[in-house]
């Protein structure tokens, strides 16, 4: 068996046109243009680029692009006060907020500072609250990418075995949320799990989110799985993902490439939850 490949490049192409025309008809029909606005603290080179790519995602779907770039000495207080004016800001209808951030200032009380509504990126407590009840929320986009993914396969996620490695929460506990709540039978697996591998084999869906590279090898894999890899990896040959992709892919049923499969989707996703959130009438 060869697996066939999820092009999360091809689909996040797609996503991106219909936000687009979204876009239009609501700059038409109300006058109003979705409005993004990205805060980036210091000069992390990975985070410059994330940044850049969002920006020009942005621009390319019409939205409003509100780019803010504080030093890496900035104080705690100056973020927060930032992130005040901008949660009061009507033509700002969402706020991310680029991790990490310099050890001077805390993560946490920066994603809670966020509006609810606002929250574009889904991590506010609220939301997440939210998303573990059941609820309507605006869904991180990492995960909602990879449920859109899946979607793709074609294949039935109720009564699957799914194996998420990794507990991030990013990653990792969301996307077994929103997995249970589609009726798979779960499993978090983490660095603590013993015998990990014999928790992978049982997966009709492995989700390999862990950062390491090509962790994940074949003789981990049920024939016939959904494989979604999470991982970017930077070694010296390039980009590698947490699965070890050509041996795993002769398993596999369906399989992410890194790059160009989970990773375009996330920005994908970010825009269409800016565009959700401008639509509502509290946004």
């Amino acid at each position: 068996m060869t697996a066939h490949i999820l092009d999360g490049k091809k689909l996040a192409a797609e996503i991106r046109v219909e936000v687009k025309k979204g876009v239009a008809e609501m700059k038409a029909t109300t006058g109003t243009v979705p409005g993004l606005a990205v805060v980036l603290v210091g000069d992390n080179p990975a985070s410059k680029v994330y940044v850049g790519q969002k920006e020009k995602a942005c621009l390319e779907a019409g939205f409003a692009s509100f780019l803010h770039r504080l030093p890496a000495s900035t104080p705690q207080g100056e973020l927060l006060g930032l992130i005040e004016r901008l949660n009061g800001d009507p033509s700002v209808h969402g706020i991310l907020v680029q991790l990490p951030l310099p050890p001077q200032i805390d993560p946490d009380m920066v994603i809670a500072a966020i509006k609810p509504e606002k929250d574009v990126d889904g991590f506010h407590p609220v939301n997440v609250g939210r998303l573990m009840a059941g609820l309507p929320c605006c869904e991180p986009c990492t995960p909602k990418g990879i449920m859109r993914l899946l979607e793709e396969t074609g294949l039935p996620i109720e009564g699957k075995e799914a194996v998420i490695i990794g507990r991030s929460n990013i990653v990792g506990k969301p996307v077994a949320l929103m997995l249970l709540s589609k009726s798979a039978t779960v499993t978090i697996c983490h660095s603590k799990t013993r015998d990990l591998a014999t928790h992978a084999r049982r997966a009709d869906i492995l989700v390999a989110a862990i950062g390491k590279p090509r962790f994940v090898t074949a003789d981990m894999v049920k024939e016939g799985a959904v494989v979604i890899d999470v991982g970017i990896n930077r070694l010296d040959e390039g980009l590698v993902g947490d699965v070890d992709y050509g041996p795993v892919s002769e398993k596999a049923s369906w399989i992410t490439p890194v790059p160009g499969g989970v990773g375009p989707m996330t920005i994908a996703m970010l825009l269409e939850n800016t565009l959700h959130q401008a639509r509502k009438p509290e946004a």
